[in-house]
C-alpha cells in the first residue's frame, strides 16, 4: 500500500505543521493502530499514539452506529491544554492532529482538510 511513501507523507505533515503554528504534532496511522508516519514530540511513543488514534476512531464509529448518526467523519478530544483531532483518510488510515490550547478550531479544520486531500493522493 505505501511502499516508498512514508517519506512523502512526512513531507506533507511537515508542511501542515509549518502552515498552522498551533499544531504541535501530527501522525498518520493505519486503522488497525499501526504507525505509518509522524511528527511527534520526542517523549511521545509512536506505537502508543497510533494505537490510541485507531481506538478513538473505532469508539467514535461504534457510538455513531449505535445512535444511528451515520458514518464517522472526525473525532476530537478537548483537554485543558489543547485538542486531539482524528480524521479518517479514505477508510484506509487516519490523520491525528494535536494542537495547543490557543488553537483556532476553524483554522485547524482547514489545515486538516488540506492534509486529507494531500494524503489521499499518497495512501
Amino acid at each position: 500500500m505505501l511502499e516508498g511513501k512514508p517519506s512523502q507523507i512526512v513531507e506533507v505533515l511537515k508542511k501542515l505543521k509549518q502552515d498552522e503554528p498551533d499544531v504541535e504534532a501530527l501522525a498518520v496511522v493505519s486503522l488497525d493502530g499501526l504507525p505509518i508516519a509522524s511528527l511527534l514530540p520526542p517523549d511521545a511513543e509512536e506505537d502508543r499514539v497510533a494505537a490510541m488514534s485507531a481506538a478513538i476512531l473505532a469508539l467514535g464509529e461504534r457510538a455513531l452506529d449505535e445512535l444511528k448518526k451515520g458514518t464517522l467523519e472526525q473525532a476530537y478530544v478537548k483537554g485543558e491544554l489543547g485538542y486531539v483531532v482524528t480524521t479518517g483518510i479514505k477508510n484506509l488510515a487516519a490523520l491525528m492532529v494535536v494542537t495547543n490550547k490557543e488553537a483556532k478550531l476553524g483554522m485547524v479544520m482547514l489545515t486538516i482538510k488540506k492534509g486529507i486531500e494531500e494524503l489521499s493522493k499518497l495512501i
